[in-house]
Formats: C-alpha cells, structure tokens, sequence
C-alpha cells in the first residue's frame, strides 16, 4: 500500500510539473513571425502598417489591446463591418483563418502584440482551443 502512495504522489508531481511550465512567449513570438508572414503579410503589410484605408494597422494598434476573447473570435470566425482602429474607421473583411491550430494563432497574436513598439501578455494556446 505504500508503495502505490508513493508511486501515486511521484507521479502526481510529474503531472502538475508538465502543466504548470511556464509559457515561453519569447518562442511563441519568432513561431508567430511565421504565421504572420504566411497568413497575414499580404493585407497588414511587413510592418503591421495595415493599407490606408482599406486595412488597419496592427503596428501600435489600440485594437489589439481589446479583450483576448474578441481578438481570438476576429480570427478564428472573421469580421466585417465598420471598426476603428487608433481613430480611423475601416470597413474591410477579414475571412476567418480558423485553418490555422491553436498554437498558430496564439503565436501570432503574440507576435503582432509584441512588434513594431508594442507590448502585451500572452495569448494562449489554451485560450484559442476555448474559444473554438
């Protein structure tokens, strides 16, 4: 009996140590330049500058610091409509990229609030897979 409570306590440590390692957002950041660069480039441009009046910006975007609930939704369900972005209105739309997995979008969430002079918290994997 004593072995199997310690053989249960061993392994119980185990567990809580896998789930509770801490996110790196510095790698979730270089996977998210990726993502960017293949899924989200053509309409934000290189520099997250967005098209004047056509697509917004995601370089220093007040947008971004919205509720990570309505940031996953906009990708994972798109958007159209009016929305104003740092005081400009657009009315583009934006198709629903929910072809890319959990980590992608996290990751490049992670990378459009952590570039061009922006800083914000993690999104998380766990976040977007809620919401899905």
């Amino acid at each position: 009996m004593l072995f199997i409570t310690v053989l249960f306590c061993i392994s119980s440590a185990f567990i809580d140590s896998r789930t509770n390692q801490s996110f790196d957002l510095k790698a979730s950041i270089e996977r998210g330049k990726d993502v960017y660069t293949t899924s989200c480039q053509n309409c934000h441009m290189e520099n997250g500058e967005g098209m004047p009046d056509v697509f917004p910006p995601l370089a220093k975007s007040d947008y971004l610091k919205k509720d990570a609930k309505i940031l996953i939704n906009t990708v994972l369900k798109g958007m159209e409509g009016e929305i104003v972005v740092n005081g400009k209105k657009y009315n583009s739309l934006m198709p629903a990229q929910d072809y890319l997995s959990d980590e992608q979008i996290s990751d490049v969430f992670n990378y459009v609030r952590n570039s061009w002079g922006s800083k914000a918290a993690a999104i998380l994997p766990s976040q977007v897979k809620a919401l899905r």
